[in-house]
């Protein structure tokens, strides 16, 4: 049952009214709430990252609301760079960093937390940047006399670095530009240059610029100086003021028996590399040219010849080479370590020799022979060596060590080959009776002969000298003391040791006197026994 307690005039629309309102309240709020979240999701302010011109990059928080940022850099195979944040956001490596690198760029920014939950609690900025590269434009410039080297460059650069034949030097720059004047230089020259665009580029491999003066011929500009000693496997550069095809026209420079090689890095330049024993020492190197050019900074006109030097072989080493390779009655003992059985330490030894000690390797060595040496200085005993290495090496039996002689006596060092013959010695004692020829060998007196020397009128002259000609047989020839000329054939075991005087044999009715015109006669079975012990370079001393 229901009571009834008040009357009135029923309305339908009234109740539908009040019924729908809610709902639009609600709409209404949901919406306005959208409206915030979408504008804090899409609307909150946002950081940048870009490129800079100074540092690596450049980066910029939001402009209200925005935590500490989070900066890092790895290159592109993921190693970390280090790098700090400069003001105005920029960011700059610790180190210097080859110019080209490739580096992956990584700034985070932290949002205010009360947004954060809708718009993420960090925004992440990322960047692929290159660390600029910068080149010299020419590299072969004509200079006007009295004005200055102009270098150009890709880019604008802010650094330098110069390096010639001193320590480098770094010249900054009040602002960057494309273009370096540089003065005070010579005529002529080359100059490594290396340039970065900014300053905490590394700087790369140097380039070389060369310049030449404007106007005139053909010039050259040869590294190392003419003049100067070379090492023995020094590269010679020549660098043209004009393309090197156009002077010489095909044809290539002659370094006479240095074995090398040619090639051409560019246009404008040649380079000869020694190969082997390249030039070695005491070695005098002249390069011809097809065609004449002028020396850059020589004084002399236009030339087609350009020299050099090498080291010279000390006396000394060759004396101790000499010896290890058993040329020398004497042993040699280096003091601390000899050198290394390589060509590039042999060289360096012929230049420069070890200190060590030498002694007799015999205690018997006779006492004239003794007297004839002295290490470190030309004797006589060091040129009969030289002149049995030749000998043994099918070289030139001058005794004099040249290149040839180095080359081969380093060669037989490096490879241990020693002589096998032993040491001979021989003294003719002119002026006792009989005269009498001794012959001494590694240590022990072979023999002892009656032997026959000049005459008053062609003398035997006094004095050691070593053997430089043998035959077992031959016609020896010549002028008499009165005019007349004589030619006698089938003289044999003839070993000659100075001018036209040697040790042969020869009959005669007696020996010990005066009875040549300067030889050294032997009974022909004395001869035949001396013969074997008086290789090339063997001394004879002839004595009174």
């Amino acid at each position: 049952m229901y009571e009834i307690t008040r009357v009135g005039t029923y309305s339908p629309a009234l109740g539908r009214r009040g019924r729908r309102r809610w709902p639009r309240a609600l709409a209404a709020v949901l919406l306005v709430v959208a409206g915030a979240l979408a504008f804090a999701y899409f609307a909150w302010p946002q950081g940048a990252l870009g490129a800079d011109t100074a540092g690596l990059a450049r980066f910029s928080a939001p402009s209200f609301g925005a935590g500490a940022a989070h900066v890092s850099a790895t290159t592109a195979d993921g190693t970390s760079i280090p790098v700090s944040v400069r003001p105005g956001g920029v960011v700059w490596p610790q180190h210097p960093l080859a110019a080209g690198t490739l580096l992956h760029v990584d700034v985070a920014i932290k949002r205010p937390g009360w947004v954060g939950w809708l718009a993420g609690e960090t925004q992440h900025l990322r960047l692929w940047v290159r660390a600029p590269k910068t080149d010299v434009t020419r590299q072969w410039l004509l200079v006007k006399p009295g004005t200055p080297l102009r270098l150009h460059f890709t880019r604008p650069v802010s650094a330098i670095r110069l390096s010639g034949s001193g320590s480098p030097s770094v010249r900054l720059l009040s602002r960057p530009s494309r273009t370096v004047a540089l003065g005070g230089l010579a005529e002529a020259g080359t100059i490594g240059v290396s340039a970065v665009g900014r300053r905490w580029e590394r700087f790369p491999q140097a380039a070389r610029v060369t310049w030449f003066p404007a106007g005139g011929g053909p010039e050259v500009l040869a590294t190392p100086a003419p003049g100067t000693s070379l090492d023995y496997r020094t590269p010679l550069v020549l660098q043209f003021s004009r393309p090197v095809s156009k002077i010489f026209r095909g044809k290539t420079p002659w370094p006479g028996n240095i074995p090398g090689s040619w090639h051409a890095t560019d246009p404008h330049t040649l380079v000869f590399t020694p190969h082997g024993f390249g030039f070695g020492v005491d070695t005098p190197v002249r390069l011809r040219l097809p065609a004449t050019v002028k020396e850059v900074g020589s004084a002399r006109g236009p030339t087609r010849l350009i020299s050099w030097t090498t080291p010279t072989g000390s006396q000394l080493r060759l004396q101790q080479l000499l010896s290890e390779l058993g040329y020398l009655p004497l042993r040699w003992q280096s003091a601390r370590s000899d050198a290394a059985p390589t060509l590039a330490a042999q060289l360096k030894a012929a230049a420069a020799p070890p200190r060590g000690t030498f002694t007799w390797r015999y205690g018997n060595t006779p006492s004239s022979l003794v007297g004839l040496w002295h290490a470190g200085q030309e004797n006589v005993v060091s040129r009969g060596a030289i002149m049995a290495f030749e000998s043994d090496h099918g070289l030139l039996t001058d005794g004099d060590a040249g290149r040839n002689v180095w080359q081969a006596l380093i060669a037989a060092t490096i490879a241990g080959k020693q002589v096998t013959g032993g040491y001979s010695y021989v003294m003719v004692h002119r002026n006792q009776s009989p005269q009498t020829l001794v012959l001494w060998h590694d240590g022990q007196t072979v023999l002892a002969t009656p032997a026959n020397t000049g005459i008053p009128a062609a003398p035997t002259v006094f004095g050691t000298f070593p053997v430089y000609a043998r035959f077992t047989v031959t016609t020896m020839s010549g002028t008499n003391p009165d005019g007349t000329h004589y030619s006698d054939p089938g003289i044999p075991w003839v070993s000659y040791f100075n001018g036209g005087d040697a040790i042969h044999g020869f009959t005669r009715a007696s020996y010990g006197s005066p009875q040549s015109l300067g030889c050294v006669e032997l009974p022909a079975s004395e001869a035949a026994r001396v013969w074997p012990y008086t290789p090339i370079g063997t001394l004879v001393t002839v004595t009174s």
